[in-house]
């Protein structure tokens, strides 16, 4: 149930077998929904927040901590607000895995209660914003490092994995699911079955390397492919995060049929590698006027585009640019 007055999605979630997945709201219209930008690097690096392991969800667990949250989310808010389209509200749980929960001294039924709690503060924010529909999105991270694959699992490892996660947000007002900065398709695809067998619509994000490809050195296309291939393309559609637009226009503009898949975009504001973010002592939030333009440019490159939004040192400016340019491109 979503919140009240709020159009959400997870009050038409509709058992496995049906078509479920196509009831989300960002399916339909033609306008792009938008969402937010770089959560943990604008809490860190503007908010002065220490966030042990990357992991934003603790925060959902205080007054001090939410309050920050909602402050975060608020600009977001506004603009799909004043342009009259939709948003989609990622929950902070990015980290809220049972490796990673471990590692911040969570036991295992401490961290279902912190993924709910991120959850509640979903709809609590929904429920004070006025707009378009909201639809919220739990968000899945990857088990090891979001930059590099580390040790690789199987499909039905990553299966095993992540369902714990999913089953712990199937008993709450989510509308979707999104597998943040996947690098490796193995482990999208567990994902994916996971989240297919939990009846939610669920979404892959890949992140790339300054050349294009996954940090598993597999091309961004190969990929997508293999993930439908082994899901029966159970996937609502696909995203690219945690990448400058530099670093994979390259990939898009080599063609293939696999583009109509991609129906997100959250890029970096820096065009710095990854390696160069992990070293960084001062957020680089690039150009936000250039950073809209470079999205603009994928237009006609990609006609399924259903989701933009920013990932690390993008803030409202970007998100805003962006939008603005995309409508205009």
């Amino acid at each position: 149930m979503g919140a009240p007055g709020v159009a959400t999605a997870s009050a038409m979630r509709e058992p496995v077998g049906v078509a479920y997945r196509d009831r989300l709201p960002q399916l339909s219209g033609e306008r792009p929904f938008l969402t937010d930008g770089g959560l943990e690097t604008s809490l860190i690096f503007h908010e002065g927040l220490d966030l042990p392991s990357f992991a934003a969800f603790p925060l959902a667990g205080d007054d001090a901590g939410r309050d920050a949250l909602v402050r975060y989310f608020e600009p977001f808010l506004a603009i799909p607000r004043e342009e009259g389209v939709g948003f989609v509200l990622d929950t902070p749980t990015w980290r809220a895995s049972p490796d990673w929960g471990a590692e911040l001294g969570y036991s295992r039924e401490a961290l279902a209660e912190a993924n709910r709690a991120c959850v509640a503060l979903a709809e609590r924010i929904a429920a004070s914003a006025d707009g378009g529909p909201i639809v919220i999105s739990g968000v899945v991270g990857p088990r090891g490092d979001g930059y590099v694959p580390g040790e690789l699992m199987s499909a039905a490892e990553a299966e095993r994995y992540h369902a714990e996660q999913i089953g712990t947000f199937a008993d709450t007002a989510i509308d979707m699911i999104c597998g943040i900065t996947m690098t490796y398709a193995d482990e999208a695809v567990g994902i994916v079955r996971a989240a297919a067998s939990a009846g939610i619509p669920v979404v892959i994000s890949f992140t790339v390397e300054t050349d294009g490809r996954l940090p598993s050195e597999q091309a961004l296309g190969e990929a997508i492919e293999q993930v439908d291939a082994e899901t029966d393309g159970e996937a609502t559609y696909f995203m690219i995060n945690c990448a400058h637009p530099t670093h994979f226009a390259g990939a898009l503009e080599a063609g293939g049929r696999w583009l109509s898949r991609i129906g997100g975009i959250r890029a970096n504001a820096s065009a710095k590698s990854h390696a160069e973010l992990d070293e960084a002592d001062v957020l680089d939030d690039g150009d936000p006027v250039e950073l809209g333009a470079q999205y603009a440019s994928f237009r006609s490159l990609l006609p399924e585009i259903r989701v933009l939004g920013g990932c690390c040192g993008t803030d409202q400016r970007h998100v805003a640019e962006i939008s603005q340019a995309w409508e205009v491109g």
